[in-house]
């Protein structure tokens, strides 16, 4: 009977974790955003001619652009898209996270210091929060094909293709969102409401209400 007994009461947090175990898949009460793989490093020249490295926004949110200064159509859209962003990012509860956009160009040859700090100005970037980058050409292949995976290829006549891409990299430096083309909801839209979810998972990221947001990975809460 007492055996009986401690195999009952033994048994009850058992039943009860894996209800809520189910709980947790089928009501997802928690969302957050997929960790996809890290970003990666770098060394570039923003258009003040100063060094930046992927380090100097460690800590920080970042929404990462990828264009050069003669790519007007093809750039329409990802440029209002950052704008929005930037206009609208007082709709977000930031708490103590920093949030940067970084601009790289991958037209080292054109895109000189002087013609970054031209288009940051058209943009209203303040070199702080806002930067224009670029780099060495083989940098910056390695940077963008390889490490941010965003396809772009120079033609004969001097001109480039390109998927024209945004990317969402938290803190930590790990790739958060990728948005590479627009939806029904537009892509301003979409990333506020990700920043909405990403700043609330750092906020909650110690304690017991870590282990819930680690959970929500686990069961791929994602929106």
């Amino acid at each position: 009977m007492r055996s009986r007994k401690l195999a009952w009461w033994i048994g009850i947090p058992g039943v009860v974790l894996v209800l809520g175990v189910m709980a947790f898949a089928i009501f997802e009460p928690i969302q957050v955003l997929p960790r996809v793989r890290l970003s990666p490093g770098y060394l570039l020249e923003d258009q003040q001619g100063q060094s930046f490295t992927s380090e100097d926004v460690r800590g920080d949110i970042v929404l990462y652009t990828f264009r050069h200064s003669g790519c007007e159509e093809d750039c329409a859209g990802i440029d209002e898209t950052m704008t929005e962003v930037h206009e609208r990012l007082g709709e977000v509860d930031l708490g103590d996270t920093d949030f940067r956009f970084v601009t790289i160009s991958f037209d080292p040859e054109t895109d000189t210091t002087e013609v970054l700090a031209e288009q940051a100005d058209t943009f209203g970037a303040d070199g702080d929060q806002w930067r224009f980058v670029t780099g060495e050409e083989a940098h910056l292949a390695n940077v963008v094909k390889a490490g941010f995976r965003v396809w772009y290829e120079k033609q004969d006549d001097g001109s480039f293709k390109f998927d024209p891409t945004l990317i969402l990299v938290d803190g930590w430096g790990v790739i958060r969102g990728e948005y590479e083309y627009q939806t029904l909801k537009s892509d301003a839209d979409k990333i506020i409401h990700h920043l909405d979810i990403l700043t609330e998972e750092i906020r909650n990221a110690h304690g017991a209400a870590g282990l819930a947001y680690e959970a929500a990975h686990l069961f791929l809460c994602y929106p």
